[in-house]
């Protein structure tokens, strides 16, 4: 096997912790000694152990005299600072180990470098680089949020007929997407702090928004409704139904303050935000979402939510799902909700772009940057 190899399944490691470690990035750590592994293990919550303490450990308890001139496989740069827990460069070092491979760097400015520097200032072999990108792309809204953006990594989230509709004229939209697609939409709750749907989408379908995944414990995101009048029904699952997550109702700054104690009562958040042109200001919902550590957002919500996210410029990413179904008419609901660019120079065009497939249909994923972003209302 070779470092590709011993990467590749300390990435695996770590994607076991995502959605549990936010504010930290999930990190995975494999020792090896003589071509086999001897320890490993991830970084399973935050204030918890780091992943290279949960490997070398796991290696010590095993073989103790084999730490000796091992190599550590670790998916992120080892920290060289004392935080919650003890640096894990000296782990490393007293554990007697004499090479480390690395994934990325740290991608926190300040601190960039420095656990490598340090290590290898010791003596230590330290390889840096290996599948860097496959690192970064499992943290990165980490490496958003530790480059001091003061707003949340956001995913949009869509699922559609081949012709671009997301439910019929009636509403109907069960199912348009496999179980497969359905069981990553849950994936992708897990792996946020929140998630936003419109009061279309809330009073359509009355979902609880909550991560349900057969087999594997879940983490639920704070549930966040865009509701400008206040019109949410107090008997709404995302306000009755039980859940470790916060339910926070974002409205505009004239409603019922009557309405607003009893879903208080009720053990919901009520947030009065910014109303431009009949709208919620999304830009600065982002940056008072923030403030409230909410540090990765998925958008899930109807066509009207869609549009006006991309014409706001909130959306780091978007997850389009494809279903082989044609509506087959152009009286469906579609996608995105609204008035369009009126050249195609000025679309929102994705880069980074790849394709998974789930069942039968085929997930789109790709980023906008910040130049591919053209300016619109949304409406």
């Amino acid at each position: 096997m070779t470092d590709l190899d011993y990467m590749a399944r300390a990435l695996e490691l770590a994607a076991q912790g995502k959605g549990y470690t936010s504010p930290n990035p999930c990190v995975g750590a494999v020792v090896v000694k003589d071509g086999r592994i001897i320890g490993q293990g991830f970084h399973s919550k935050a204030g918890g152990p780091h992943a290279e303490v949960v490997a070398i450990d796991d290696a010590a308890a095993r073989a103790p005299e084999k730490l000796a001139h091992a190599t550590i496989y670790v998916t992120l740069e080892p920290c060289n600072h004392f935080g919650r827990t003890p640096p894990c460069t000296h782990k490393i070092l007293n554990a007697g180990i004499g090479r480390v491979v690395v994934a990325c760097k740290d991608p926190n400015p300040n601190v960039a470098g420095g656990g490598i520097e340090f290590l290898r200032g010791k003596g230590l072999e330290v390889v840096s680089g290996v599948m860097e990108q496959e690192a970064l792309t499992l943290i990165e809204d980490f490496v958003w949020n530790v480059q001091n953006h003061k707003t949340p990594f956001v995913t949009l989230k869509c699922a559609a007929t081949l012709d671009g509709y997301i439910a019929t004229r009636t509403g109907d939209s069960q199912w348009i997407t496999s179980s497969a697609s359905r069981n990553f939409g849950h994936e992708l709750r897990h792996q946020n702090d929140a998630i936003l749907i419109g009061s279309g989408t809330l009073h359509g379908d009355d979902p609880s928004l909550t991560a349900r995944i057969e087999g594997k414990p879940t983490r639920d995101p704070a549930r966040i409704i865009l509701d400008t009048r206040l019109s949410i029904q107090e008997n709404a699952k995302v306000v009755v139904q039980n859940s470790s997550a916060p339910t926070i109702i974002v409205t505009g700054p004239e409603c019922d303050p009557g309405k607003i104690q009893r879903l208080k009562d009720k053990g919901a958040q009520v947030l009065k935000c910014r109303v431009l042109e009949n709208l919620l200001d999304l830009n600065d919902l982002m940056i008072r979402l923030k403030e409230l550590s909410i540090t990765s957002l998925l958008i899930e919500g109807g066509g009207r939510v869609a549009a006006s996210a991309l014409a706001a410029g909130i959306v780091n990413k978007v997850c389009y799902f494809l279903a082989p179904k044609i509506l087959g008419a152009n009286d469906g609901i579609p996608v995105f909700k609204g008035s369009g660019p009126e050249k195609i120079k000025d679309v929102f065009e994705l880069v980074r772009v790849t394709t998974r497939q789930f069942g039968s249909d085929m997930l789109v994923t790709g980023y906008l940057e910040p130049r591919n972003r053209p300016v619109g209302n949304g409406k």
